[in-house]
């Protein structure tokens, strides 16, 4: 707990260091510039090919009647455009993750160790490419646990709680590979993250938990839906920072539980050697000492016979 909580309060300091700021600003500029370039492209063809979709279920066709008849009708025009903003809402998730991981994480995790830990040794057990495979493998794993669990959104509980679990596990796999990439071996990493899982879990989640902030934004887009050109750079803003905070609070996390593990394995070696005896320099066997000078040997001793032999 204390090393849970401690590197919270730091990544939240460090959110304001004006690096932390700046490097922010290049995921920020390209997903936006990205999300608008799609928009451009394909918005009018979603929305279309949405309400087909919707109109080719007679269930969802009577609800439409229905709330004309009470003089809803403009939630017909509305529901296309939310529910295209509902469906894209994973895809900026993941790609907001990623942009973070690849372009700010190890500007990041430089900047830790280098104020905090300057004596961590770089035992690089992973790399760039490295991190880039671990990232698509641990999120297409992701997306299929995502399409997986979509018939259990009905429930409505479950309809907030599954998404955050499951941006919360691409979080967890995400952040401590990148985290330990540059400064840990292989073993240490998979030693750290299997002594570590819970808390590393539970920052993942609460990490997922905090990117469901942005639907909020949606709701408000059903009755405003003319402002999502607004809303879309508005979500993908707060998605950046609550993943720059991730990645802040993984390398606080893993970094200060890494330099632990090696003080402690360094110390129990030292407390070995100091125990164990050194051996002695080697002796010679002592040759039998040789009678005293002044002792006689009489050779010629030997029991006397008995008396009449």
């Amino acid at each position: 707990m204390r090393l849970l909580l401690g590197s919270f309060w730091r990544a939240v300091a460090y959110c304001l260091h004006p690096r932390v700021m700046a490097l922010s600003l290049l995921p920020l500029v390209l997903l936006v510039a990205g999300a608008f370039a799609l928009g451009y492209l394909f918005w009018d063809q979603a929305v279309d090919a949405v309400l087909a979709w919707l109109q080719s279920w007679s269930l969802v066709e009577f609800v439409l009647g229905w709330l004309e008849s009470v003089g809803l009708g403009g939630l017909r025009a509305v529901v296309a455009p939310l529910l295209v903003l509902v469906f894209v809402t994973p895809l900026i998730v993941v790609l907001s993750l990623l942009a973070v991981a690849l372009l700010m994480t190890p500007a990041i995790v430089d900047l830790v160790a280098a104020r905090r830990f300057p004596d961590l040794q770089r035992r690089r057990g992973g790399g760039f490419w490295g991190g880039v495979g671990w990232s698509l493998w641990s999120t297409v794993l992701a997306l299929l646990m995502l399409l997986v669990s979509l018939p259990f959104w009905l429930i409505p509980p479950l309809v907030l709680v599954l998404p955050a679990l499951i941006w919360g596990w691409l979080t967890y796999r995400v952040y401590t590979y990148d985290a330990l990439a540059e400064h840990a071996t292989v073993q240490e990493r998979r030693a750290l993250v299997a002594r570590h899982r819970g808390p590393l879990l539970a920052m993942g989640v609460l990490i997922g938990l905090l990117s469901a902030a942005p639907s909020v934004l949606w709701a408000s887009g059903a009755m405003f839906i003319a402002l999502a050109p607004l809303l879309v750079p508005l979500a993908i803003w707060v998605y950046a920072l609550i993943f720059a905070f991730a990645s802040l609070w993984y390398a606080h996390y893993l970094l200060q539980a890494l330099d632990e593990a090696r003080r402690a394995d360094a110390a129990s070696l030292a407390s070995a050697l100091s125990d164990t005896p050194v051996p002695g320099p080697a002796t010679a066997p002592s040759a039998p000492s040789a009678p005293a000078a002044d002792t006689v040997i009489d050779v010629d001793a030997r029991p006397l016979p008995p008396a009449g032999s």
